[in-house]
């Protein structure tokens, strides 16, 4: 299975795949972009089942992704793992078809409590 982590920061990358792989999930296969722009090109070329997205990064940010790929019609589950967390984001994401929520600094059982109904 394939998953997409879109995060400028290359460390919350690398922090992301190790709590995937210290909550179960060490058969994914990792696809890493450093924003949303470079996330939706990766996206089109590579079609992951799901996308890790942060919220806030330079040239189109995680809420504009997510925008584009509704847009677009592509209802793969997307959810935010993000360190800017209030309820009006939250809202706002879920509205726009964000599957979930996470506040880092990420867990792994935040990971997998999240992430058990997209992954087998």
């Amino acid at each position: 299975m394939k998953v997409l982590i879109v995060d400028d920061s290359r460390a919350m990358r690398m922090i992301v795949k190790r709590t995937l792989r210290q909550a179960g999930y060490r058969n994914l296969e990792i696809i890493e972009a450093v924003d949303g722009r470079d996330g939706l090109a990766k996206y089109k070329a590579e079609r992951p089942a799901l996308i890790l997205s942060d919220w806030n990064m330079p040239n189109l940010d995680g809420y504009g992704l997510l925008e584009a790929l509704r847009a677009a019609g592509e209802n793969v589950p997307f959810g935010f793992v993000t360190a800017q967390g209030t309820p009006e984001m939250q809202q706002r994401a879920r509205g726009a078809g964000a599957s979930f929520f996470v506040t880092k600094p990420i867990t792994v059982d935040a990971l997998r409590n999240n992430l058990s109904r997209f992954i087998r």
